[in-house]
């Protein structure tokens, strides 16, 4: 039972809410389309506004339910760190999509606000601070994620937390590879910029 509970996790992280509002709102997949991802960024740069908040919100929301889930299974903290970690995997790699999807951030956002909402708080500032100042919605999450371990560790968090805080930034740093590239290279996208939707 606490196995399918852990799939039960992944599985409402790989909820691909992105992909089901360009659906809905446009009538194409998302993946064709500017980065190619399922993400709240590439929504906001395809659709529009409010499509792009319904994307985040989702995203956010499932990442809080999928740990929310994992803690059903017991009150040991690596419970509810599973959870989260299998949420931001479920995201990147859901198997709704053939392993196909976004980058993470907001299913990370919404479980670790379930798992260490502490550590998050300062995270959450750093994005918009940097987004703020430099328009780039990549530069700003990978900020965001490296903060992120260096709060659960200094305000106490449990071990296993703090491991799945890691983990959970290790892989959105992956996800984040080409913006790296293209953010060294002085060519990656600022927020604002309207991507064709057809």
């Amino acid at each position: 039972m606490r196995a399918l509970g852990l799939v039960a996790s992944y599985l409402i992280g790989a909820i691909p809410v992105g992909f089901l509002v360009a659906r809905a709102a446009g009538g194409f997949d998302i993946r064709g389309k500017g980065s190619g991802t399922i993400g709240a960024t590439n929504v906001l740069r395809t659709l529009g506004p409010v499509p792009a908040v319904l994307t985040l919100v989702g995203d956010v929301v499932k990442g809080y339910l999928a740990v929310r889930v994992a803690e059903v299974l017991g009150p040991e903290p690596a419970w509810g760190a599973a959870g989260a970690l299998l949420a931001v995997v479920g995201n990147c790699w859901p198997v709704f999509l053939r392993f196909r999807g976004g980058k993470g951030v907001a299913t990370a956002l919404g479980a670790f606000l379930a798992l260490v909402p502490r550590a998050v708080l300062p995270s959450a500032a750093l994005w918009i601070v940097v987004v703020a100042i430099f328009r780039y919605v990549s530069l700003a999450s990978i900020a965001a994620v490296l903060a992120l371990p260096v709060g659960t560790f200094m305000l106490g968090y449990p071990r296993a937390a703090l491991g799945a805080a890691v983990a959970a930034s290790l892989v959105i740093l992956w996800r984040h590879r080409e913006n790296i590239r293209r953010l060294a290279a002085g060519k990656e996208n600022r927020l604002g910029r309207r991507l064709p939707a057809a």
